[in-house]
């Protein structure tokens, strides 16, 4: 049990960065008409309420597939799909104005649970809905008359933002009216992304059933972290995924990372908490989709020497690193390059150029031990190999007392410490008997 404690206060600690981060941001979640069906929903319902509290600024869009297509069974109504997308016709519209109310009335009632010693005591949580997506119809396309089918037309930004100033939480539902009065049957990963466009959303989350994994996955089933709207486009092209809701899940949240949103995820909604893992742990829980670099290889600054510090320190302690002073690493600084991850400085090393033989030290290479599985010290010893080319080094060494394979398998010879520059030579520690080896760039 105080294992538990103790992981749940450093859980806690380590979130906080990412609380102060969110306050005030706008999110866009949406879920899907599966989700709302599944046993554990209203424990998404509890999680969304928490980002609430936390002053995190809501518009939720729901989907309502599956509650459509019940109803229509049940009334005996036909419909076709033409490219995975349903025709509506008048029959078919009945059913989906039944369905998509019921379901946005489920979901404001389950904001409205107040009792005491359940998450959502006390928590007064006003969801406001609206006629705040414009919609058009799509038309005729390829000889097939979509009907009551549409797209969408505008977001009334200006009409949710008032919302939000108020505090409230709205709910966008895969319904739209026409400036002549007309309703249309939207596609909700449509309305999501257009509604993070339109508001310049800070985030775009999508919750959809992604089977038994935490996020999208690569040909060979392995979790994909985060990926760029170009790479995600390749995935699509692949054909690899093959879901249906979840292709077009992730075709939304390139069009959104594309278009001005800087961060769209996709999140599984079968797995309890996945939405909390993803927006306050550092590695997140599902799949990012974003145009930014979400680990950046930088030049190291005066307020990285924190962070540098606690990544050196643990090998510092056990001989693997010669220990430095925060002092000297200030003044050192510049000697820097890091690998950061989302504020966190992950990966470090260092270039100390003896300029008069052409030459050059490789030091301080250090990766967290969270983060030693994706080729961050190769990525680190690329970088500085290429800052010692522009310095006109021809010659790199390195000195080690525990990485000698790894660097043996980067090109590195050893050599004897005689064939360091003179200048290293002088402060070389014997007591360490650091092996010396040598690259030529």
């Amino acid at each position: 049990m105080a294992q538990d404690h103790g992981d749940y206060v450093t859980w806690f600690r380590n979130s906080s960065p990412y609380i102060n981060a969110h306050r005030g941001r706008t999110f866009v979640v949406m879920f899907s008409g599966e989700a709302v069906d599944a046993p554990g929903f209203h424990h998404i319902i509890h999680d969304l309420a928490l980002l609430n509290s936390l002053g995190i600024r809501l518009v939720l869009v729901h989907g309502a597939r599956p509650q459509i297509s019940d109803q229509l069974d049940e009334r005996q109504v036909q419909t076709s799909f033409e490219a995975h997308t349903r025709i509506t016709d008048s029959r078919a519209l009945g059913s989906v104005l039944d369905a998509v109310g019921a379901v946005r009335l489920k979901i404001e009632g389950l904001f409205s649970m107040g009792l005491a010693n359940s998450p959502m005591h006390n928590a007064s949580i006003q969801v406001v809905s609206g006629n705040f997506v414009v919609a058009k119809p799509m038309g005729i396309r390829e000889g097939f008359d979509y009907q009551h089918t549409g797209e969408v037309r505008r977001i009334e930004e200006d009409a949710i933002r008032r919302q939000l100033d108020n505090g409230h939480v709205v709910q966008l539902s895969p319904l739209g009216c026409s400036p002549t009065g007309e309703l249309f049957n939207l596609n909700s990963e449509e309305v999501a992304s257009s509604a993070a466009i339109a508001l310049q959303a800070d985030k775009l989350i999508f919750m959809g059933d992604l089977g038994d994994v935490a996020g999208i996955t690569d040909g060979a089933g392995e979790l994909i972290r985060d990926i760029s709207p170009y790479d995600a486009g390749q995935l699509l092209g692949s054909g690899v995924i093959g879901r249906d809701d979840t292709e077009r899940q992730l075709t939304a949240a390139c069009h959104a990372a594309s278009n001005g949103v800087p961060r769209a995820h996709l999140v599984n909604f079968h797995q309890d908490g996945a939405l909390l893992r993803e927006l306050f742990t550092r590695d997140g829980y599902g799949t990012l989709v974003t145009r930014e670099s979400y680990e950046d290889i930088r030049g190291a600054w005066i307020d990285d020497v924190g962070g540098i510090l606690e990544l050196l320190e643990p090998l510092e302690a056990d001989g693997t690193l010669v220990r430095r002073s925060r002092e000297l690493l200030e003044n050192e600084i510049h000697r820097f390059v890091i690998i950061e991850r989302d504020g966190m400085v992950v990966a470090c090393a260092a270039l100390y150029p003896f300029t008069d033989v052409h030459a050059g030290e490789l030091a301080c290479v250090a990766v967290h031990p969270d983060y030693r599985e994706g080729q961050r010290g190769t990525q680190l010893l690329d970088h500085v190999q290429r800052q010692a080319r522009q310095l006109g080094l021809t010659a790199l060494f390195v000195l080690t007392t525990r990485a000698e394979h790894w660097f043996r398998e980067h090109g590195f010879e050893p050599v004897e410490v005689t064939d360091l520059p003179a200048e290293r030579q002088s402060f070389y520690n014997y007591q360490r008997s650091s092996r010396v080896f040598r690259k030529t760039l």
